[in-house]
Formats: structure tokens, sequence, C-alpha cells
């Protein structure tokens, strides 16, 4: 079934590009800052697979295991909490230097704000995030979710004190709902697809993801590895893929490590895109029933998109069955290998490394992606198991094995 893999590869320009500046190494900073001052914060394991690499044929695999954060068990805290922080500094005519979490919640700044509710679509990982940070800071929170969402998740949220409900529409189609709510109701929309008049907030977000970024980057240093040469990220609208993208980039510059960006067939805009080059957004319509339902997503976060073009190197479409190897890898690891818990759109990236180095019918894409003995891969597990009857349903019981 190697036909369902697919991958467009952008050479190399030394042509203008987008500015990087809103994803540097300082915003990254300033983001990791404020995210450090709420009370539970702490890095996220990056996880070295040696034993894995080595059974790969690769030189090493790090993962970032993102299950761990803020007992969230999924990343996505990160952009809605930052989004949330800088809409209420602004309000407030400061700058979220000076806002760190026990100022921002303190009984001055509540009477000085009043209440805010601030409202969101989700799968789950987001809308979860946004409650929650809506929660600590003594505000409300409203999250509507697609058809077909987890009632794990669901419920999840509703924990958190939102009003959360799940709808008959797709992702995109409860994006548009939640804010014309917004608009009619006063109300603040903490959305990372991005749209004309509407980037603010999604920049806020990409910017809040960059903690990750540099948590990556600070700990490959601590462990006196060298840069990676491969970066995997797995892509919904692409704001994650976009923030991460455009701090290494940053970073590195041209020397930067060669960057892919996964997607599930059924959902894959930013391949799409990519393959078309021609300018324009190109979108994905309908159900979308991809069991990575964090990556449902069938319309680019624009500012995301741009940076991806001008940046990423390749842009890989695959089918749903890869992603249930990688989290069967990370979940029964190789000897002495750390256990990951990566749930459906956390393990992509490593199910595709693994499915690409074992099936000899993917060596064309093996050598597009210029993997060899040498190669250094980094990737980001962006959930652990945020549906549980889900995970053991792949992980105990074989659903979607490989079609090879």
């Amino acid at each position: 079934m190697t036909e369902n893999f697919k991958n467009v590869n952008f050479k190399r320009k030394n042509e203008k590009k987008t500015s990087l500046d809103f994803l540097n190494i300082d915003v990254a900073r300033k983001a990791q800052k404020f995210h450090s001052s709420f009370h539970n914060y702490s890095m996220t394991p990056l996880t070295e697979l040696k034993n894995l690499a080595s059974a790969l044929g690769v030189s090493n695999i790090y993962v970032k295991d993102e299950s761990y954060r803020f007992g969230l068990n999924a990343f996505k805290v990160l952009g809605g909490s930052y989004a949330i922080g800088n809409y209420i500094a602004e309000k407030l005519g400061q700058d979220i230097d000076n806002l760190p979490y026990d100022k921002m919640t303190s009984d001055e700044v509540k009477k000085e704000l009043g209440d805010i509710t601030f409202i969101t679509a989700t799968d789950g990982n987001h809308g979860r995030g946004v409650a929650w940070t809506a929660n600590r800071l003594r505000q409300k929170s409203v999250v509507y979710m697609p058809k077909g969402s987890s009632l794990e998740r669901l419920n999840n949220i509703k924990t958190e004190g939102a009003d959360a409900s799940i709808t008959d529409m797709n992702y995109d189609e409860a994006v548009r709902f939640s804010n014309d709510l917004a608009e009619k109701n006063g109300w603040v929309m903490v959305q990372d697809t991005a749209w004309e008049g509407y980037e603010k907030i999604p920049t806020w977000i990409m910017q809040g993801y960059t903690t990750m970024a540099y948590e990556a980057y600070m700990q490959l240093q601590e462990m006196k590895e060298d840069m990676p040469t491969h970066i995997f990220l797995q892509a919904g609208v692409g704001a994650f893929a976009g923030a991460v993208q455009g701090f290494f980039a940053s970073v590195y510059g041209e020397n930067r490590p060669i960057t892919t960006i996964v997607e599930p067939n059924k959902a894959d805009c930013i391949y799409r895109t990519s393959e078309k080059n021609d300018g324009k957004l190109h979108f994905v319509t309908g159900d979308m029933d991809t069991i990575m339902a964090g990556l449902a997503c069938g319309e680019p976060c624009r500012i995301g998109y741009e940076v991806l073009h001008d940046y990423s190197d390749n842009f890989v479409s695959c089918p749903d069955y890869v992603t249930a190897k990688g989290m069967r890898v990370m979940g029964n690891p190789v000897e002495s290998d750390k256990k990951i818990i990566s749930g459906e759109s956390g393990a992509v990236t490593v199910g595709l490394i693994a499915e690409i180095l074992e099936n000899k019918d993917l060596q064309w894409l093996k050598e597009e992606l210029k993997l060899d003995e040498n190669s250094r891969i980094l990737c980001f597990s962006t959930e652990g198991n945020t549906d549980k009857e889900s995970y053991r349903d792949i992980v105990w019981n074989g659903k979607y094995p490989s079609y090879r």
C-alpha cells in the first residue's frame, strides 16, 4: 500500500523568505519565562531512543515527550495559555514579562479585568488547555468539539470548568461557528487557525509553542549532543509545525536540519497546498475521519504555512496505520530505551520513520528524506493517551495493522 505515501520535496533556495523575527530565540525565551511562572511548570523530557535508532539503522532518535506538560497529557496548553496571557496583558496595557502567573491571578488584576469569556473549537487538547488556563486565571471558557470527538476528551474539558459540547460539524465548521458566537457575544476567540483580520491571537499561540522547541534546543546542548540532522513535525493547521520549524530555522540558519512535515491522508491540507504551490491555500473538506483527531484539520493556518513553505524540505501524506505503528513502537521500547506513551496525533512521526526504514518498498522515500546511518532525528510526541480507550484498542487489540 505504498501508493498511500506521498511526498512533496522543496529544494532549498536563496530567495527572500518569511521573517522569523516573531519565532526567534528571544521570543521563545520570553514565552518560556511566562510558562515557567506557573506553579506546576517543569521541562518535559527529551527522551533518547538510542536502541531504536540502532535497530532502524540511524545514528540517534530523540523524542520530546509532551505527555508530561502541566499534567494535561498534551502540549496544546502552551499556545492557549500564552495567547490568553498576552490578551490580558494587552488589555491591561502591560507587557506579559511584567505579568507572571501570581500577578495575573491576583485580586487586583481580576478586579481590573472583570469577567472575560474565552471560546474555542477543538478536538480535545487545545480546548482543554484553554479551559485550564481560563479556570486558573479566574475567567470563563466555552468549547465546541467536532462530531466524532472522544467523550473522554470532552469530560476532561468539562472538568476544567468549561461549558463544552460535541457538535455535528467538522473541525473547520466548528471553528467558524465558535467565531460567530465570539463576535455576537463579545467573547474572545482563541484559535490557531488564522484568517484575514484574525492573526494576532494565532501568532501568540505559535509563540507559545516555541517553549517546547526552546526546551528541546537547551536539552540537546545539556546532553552535549550535535545538532539534529533531521526534524519530523506533524501538522494539523500547521501552527505547531510552523512554530517549531521557525524556531529551529532561526537558530540554525542555512545549516538548519532537514525538516519533514507529516499529515494523515484524510486531512493533508498542508501537503495539498505544498503540492499545488500556487500561492493559495488548499482545503480538505468533509468528515476527515482519520484516527489522528488532533490533525483532522482541513484549512491551513496562513501564518504557519508561510513559515513551512519557506523553511521546510518535505511534506508527507501517510495512512493511519503509520501512527498506530508509532504508538506501538514507543510503547514497547527496544532494550533499555525509555517507554513513551504517545497518542494518535503524537506518534505519527516516529511511526513514519520506522515504516520508511523497515519497508524496502519505501526506499524511494528514504532517499528523498535523506535518511541514512548518520541521521540524528528529533521528533515531538505532542500528546499521551488522551483517549485511553482508543489507545488500548490500537496498542492492545491491534487496530490499524500494517498494510504492507
